[in-house]
């Protein structure tokens, strides 16, 4: 596989334009609330959705190659001049990701309408987006394909026939990880939470890949941790959330604490009082009677590898193997930003998972591709 510094460059770039360029078009709102869409109304919302959100997934594929994307019908002009900008930049970054590790090969879309509503001739629809974005070739026992689920908030306007068009695509995530391939965009900045400072991190994880041979350091069976239970529930929570805890705006951390917590972590004593202390690790019913290191990314790394010693820092990201931890610090400026975890690896790629937005089995190898100056720190659990 390849992943020299052109192709990380051009990755980049396409980032940044479409960071500029967006996925949307500015639309009027309208200023009285909607009511419930006929069922009619919201058939044709879900096919005009479905059918753009399926165009938007093949353009990161093998598809794109062979048929350039272009806007797809039912949609307002000016959002299908920004759509076509944004496809291209999406077949590019779909062509740069065939040579770092094959790509993708084909898309599957399913949509879930959460709720339409029509004001006058302004409809505003909320879906959810399930995608699947198939590798190549897969092997025996490898994953197929990266999946992520993204809401959206879509808005219609109503032509002068009577159908309704398309005008507006609004994700509704403030992503902290990296967003999915089809929505990218780069993360949000993400402020450590209050605490004492801690000094410096030691340096960062080297990313360069060796090959076949790229050893990979095995978790130590004497831990008394379950690192099986930790990886099975990230595969069974990445989208379908525990009820038996209250989601974050930023949730990454969050979900890794609770998978943590079902490989043999142990919770600490705390209170409201000692919620600040990074040697803390604890949930509670409220936030406020929480540990900053339960859904902090900065914090969870001083507790895990400081403090507690549960975790140790790996020199090379590619040395992860399952229910290992790896950390983003985006914009080098010493905070970490977001948290994954390892749900699969083979002799060649490392699969992540993680929440905002909910993301599973994305190739590490794609990652470092869209985000080649972030700060890597690899945990072994």
């Amino acid at each position: 596989m390849r992943r020299n510094t052109q192709i990380r460059r051009t990755v980049s770039a396409a980032l940044l334009a479409l960071a500029v360029v967006g996925g949307t078009a500015p639309t009027a709102q309208a200023d009285e609330p909607g009511t419930p869409a006929s069922a009619e109304d919201t058939a044709q919302f879900t096919g005009i959705a479905r059918a753009y959100l399926q165009k938007r997934a093949e353009a990161v594929t093998a598809l794109s190659a062979e048929l350039p994307p272009s806007a797809p019908e039912d949609v307002s002009p000016g959002l299908a001049e920004v759509l076509e900008a944004d496809f291209d930049a999406l077949a590019e970054q779909g062509r740069v990701l065939e040579g770092v590790n094959g790509g993708y090969s084909r898309a599957e879309v399913e949509l879930l309408v959460d709720q339409a509503t029509v004001s006058g001739s302004t409809a505003t629809v909320e879906v959810t987006e399930d995608t699947k974005l198939h590798y190549p070739d897969p092997q025996p026992g490898e994953p197929a394909y990266e999946e992520y689920s993204l809401p959206h908030t879509l808005t219609y306007a109503k032509s002068l026939d009577g159908t309704w068009e398309l005008t507006n695509d609004q994700a509704r995530v403030d992503w902290t990880g990296p967003a999915p391939t089809t929505q990218l965009t780069q993360p949000v900045d993400v402020p450590a939470p209050d605490s004492e400072a801690e000094g410096d991190k030691p340096v960062t994880a080297h990313t360069e890949h060796d090959g076949l041979d790229m050893p990979t350091e095995e978790p130590d069976p004497t831990s008394g941790y379950n690192y099986g239970n930790m990886a099975s529930y990230a595969d069974r929570h990445w989208k379908r959330t525990n009820s038996d805890y209250r989601v974050y705006p930023n949730d990454c951390t969050n979900f890794i604490s609770q998978a943590m917590r079902a490989g043999g972590w142990g919770m600490t004593s705390g209170s409201a009082m000692s919620r600040k202390d990074n040697s803390k690790w604890f949930y509670a019913s409220f936030t406020w009677t929480t540990s900053y290191t339960w859904a902090g990314a900065e914090n969870w790394y001083w507790f895990a590898n400081k403090h507690s010693k549960r975790t140790r820092m790996l020199s090379n990201v590619w040395h992860m193997g399952k229910a290992d931890v790896l950390q983003a610090d985006w914009k080098r400026d010493g905070i970490i930003d977001h948290t994954m975890i390892v749900t699969a690896r083979n002799a060649n790629e490392v699969y992540l998972t993680y929440h905002t937005p909910s993301t599973h089995n994305k190739k590490l190898s794609t990652i470092l591709a869209q985000y080649p100056r972030a700060w890597w720190y690899a945990h072994r659990t």
